[in-house]
């Protein structure tokens, strides 16, 4: 019998410490890291050897903010984060779950915002949705063909529609009575104890309901006074776990409240809290240069324990006519996504009253926004008028010598969602990004894996990242090291978080991934498009480079190895469920030597 399951020979091992990388093979046995030799290993009796040579072995990436809940019921292989070196996602971002509420309730929480197909949200969650605990979340999960692990946020907005009816928990003027309180608190401690690492909730108001029943509405949480946040908050700093949030982006106030609620007091402890989004967005460019330092202040001397998520990436999103959350932001773009009928819509459209609101809403330069509003910087990449393929909206616009806004409405009533944009909102300045990725209080994630299908597909963001790194290099400034982004995007995480992973050391669970740093490429960010049947053949926007991603490990065994899944991927588990935790194990400051275990 072998020493080994399977041996990574030959690589370049990073342990996920932030040290340098050291030349090592790995020997892996019973899903776990058995050897890490600088001496060859046995290979004879091995049924799997991955040649490694010129690759970098690191642990597999945590991708701490997805809406996987709902994709995990239908293909809970989650393909397209493994492919490219993820093996751990985290679910429940944003306040929404699928924990407490019922499978109608959640199918309106969780498709108009994360722009899911309902129709097909719905019969999954009705299908399959047998639990309403978080027990029982978790029963379902271990008992899936998972290909990553799992971590999880309970949702706010669950909690808060499970006690109060999604009706009331969405109505101004209603309020949590005190024993609902005390129910929503027992809700959370439930889920902490079976293991969830936090919650998440949301402030802004832009998220809407889905379905016909309250649909416009925004979000349960959005309706909680911070007095109802406070108590929760309380069982979380207690807990030592995790705030995930975002700011109102309306009045940008209760920035000031979340600074407050994650400070440390000489009476309670900081609140662990990671906010949406750390970015440099066109709309407001002040912003970013001061995020990071100003958030390090804060943490230093008021100590607090906060977090903004990032992308190593421009933030680039594409559009079917006006489907794209963006359009939440202002009143009469709001108004148009409240109709779901084309028809109906595109009868609101073409209405003289209806266009000078949308213009008088674009025109808006000192309004809250994400979106920079510039039709300008909008790129047709999609039309069956193919003479404006490749133009911009403005560029449409002065050819036919009418308003910016009015040439976008007339191809939205022209051409409805066969009309395909993109623009980039945000992380379009190389150096402001370089800086927002290399700061410790930013995070690598805000990914929105498994949610906006067809707006954008930041799937990738873990070569995104290390190619970032390695042209700094290349170019004579690096921005870090390479072992630095392997924790950035590994044990940093695992260990804020509270996860057992993102290591890669004798003992540890082998959740690794082999890069290929000749895949680095600009083959990254190019745009694919990948069928998924399970949503009637619905089109997902993805990224894929197979040259950059050589294989993918989840516990022990090889999911995806030089551009294929394996025979088994979907069809058992993999990973599992991963509870919060207080490890004590640290990364290795060098490579193991398991002179024991090797010839």
């Amino acid at each position: 019998m072998s020493t080994f399951d399977v041996i990574i020979k030959g690589g370049l091992v990073f342990d996920g410490s932030g040290a340098d990388g050291v030349q090592a093979h790995v020997g892996i046995k019973d899903g776990c890291v058995k050897a890490v030799s600088e001496q060859p290993l046995h290979e004879a009796g091995c049924p799997q050897v991955v040649d490694a040579k010129g690759a970098w072995v690191t642990p597999g990436f945590i991708d701490i903010h997805t809406h996987y809940d709902a994709e995990l019921l239908f293909a809970p292989g989650l393909s397209e984060s493994v492919r490219h070196g993820v093996t751990t996602v985290v679910t429940g971002s944003c306040s929404l779950s699928t924990v407490y509420s019922d499978a109608v309730d959640c199918a309106d929480l969780f498709s108009r915002v994360e722009a899911l197909p309902r129709e097909h949200v719905l019969p999954a969650l009705q299908a399959n949705k047998d639990w309403d605990t978080p027990a029982g979340w978790v029963e379902r999960l271990n008992n899936s063909a998972l290909g990553p692990n799992v971590a999880s946020l309970i949702g706010h907005s669950d909690i808060r529609a499970s006690v109060m009816g999604l009706g009331r928990s969405v109505t101004r003027g209603q309020r949590p009575s005190r024993d609902e309180h005390a129910l929503m608190g027992q809700r959370l401690e439930d889920a902490l104890d079976a293991g969830f690492i936090g919650m998440s909730t949301m402030t802004n108001p832009w998220d809407k309901l889905d379905g016909d029943r309250f649909r416009s509405q925004p979000l349960p949480s959005t309706f909680a006074t911070w007095g109802e946040y406070r108590r929760l908050h309380k069982v979380l700093r207690d807990r030592d776990r995790v705030l995930q949030s975002a700011p109102n982006l309306n009045t940008k106030v209760n920035m000031v409240l979340f600074f407050l609620s994650s400070m440390a007091l000489p009476w309670r402890k900081a609140l662990k809290t990671t906010l949406i989004s750390g970015a440099d967005p066109k709309a407001t460019p002040w912003i970013a240069p001061g995020l990071g330092p100003v958030t390090g202040w804060i943490n230093r001397f008021l100590r607090a324990d906060l977090r903004w998520q990032t992308l190593p990436m421009p933030f680039e999103i594409y559009a079917d006519g006006i489907d794209l959350v963006v359009f939440e932001e202002f009143g009469a773009g709001a108004e148009a996504m409240h109709l779901r009928d084309q028809l109906e819509r595109n009868d609101l459209l073409r209405t003289t009253e209806y266009r000078r609101r949308f213009r008088k809403d674009y025109e808006k330069r000192f309004s809250p926004r994400v979106w920079h509003r510039d039709f300008h910087d909008a790129h047709i990449v999609g039309c069956p008028d193919e003479s404006v393929v490749g133009m911009t909206v403005g560029g449409v616009a002065d050819q036919r010598g009418i308003h910016p806004a009015d040439a976008f409405l007339d191809l939205v009533c022209e051409y409805g969602d066969r009309f395909r944009w993109k623009t980039v909102i945000a992380n379009h300045r190389p150096k402001v990004l370089e800086r927002l990725v290399s700061n410790p209080h930013v995070q690598i994630g805000f990914s929105d894996s498994g949610a906006h299908l067809r707006n954008m597909g930041f799937y990738n963001f873990g070569p995104q990242l290390l190619r970032m790194v390695q042209r700094s290099h290349e170019a004579g400034r690096p921005i870090m090291s390479i072992g630095r982004a392997v924790a950035r995007l590994t044990s940093e995480l695992a260990q804020w978080f509270g996860l057992d992973a993102g290591t890669l050391q004798v003992g540890a669970r082998a959740d690794l991934a082999i890069i290929d740093p000749r895949g680095l490429d600009d083959s990254l960010d190019g745009y694919h498009e990948a069928a998924m049947p399970e949503l009637g053949g619905l089109r997902r926007m993805v990224r894929r480079n197979d040259g950059a991603v050589k294989a993918t490990l989840v516990g022990g065994s090889v999911l995806w190895n030089d551009g294929a899944y394996s025979a088994a991927f979907g069809k058992q588990r993999f990973g599992r469920f991963l509870q919060a935790t207080k490890t004590d194990r640290t990364p290795i400051e060098s490579v193991e030597r398991a002179a024991a275990v090797a010839a």
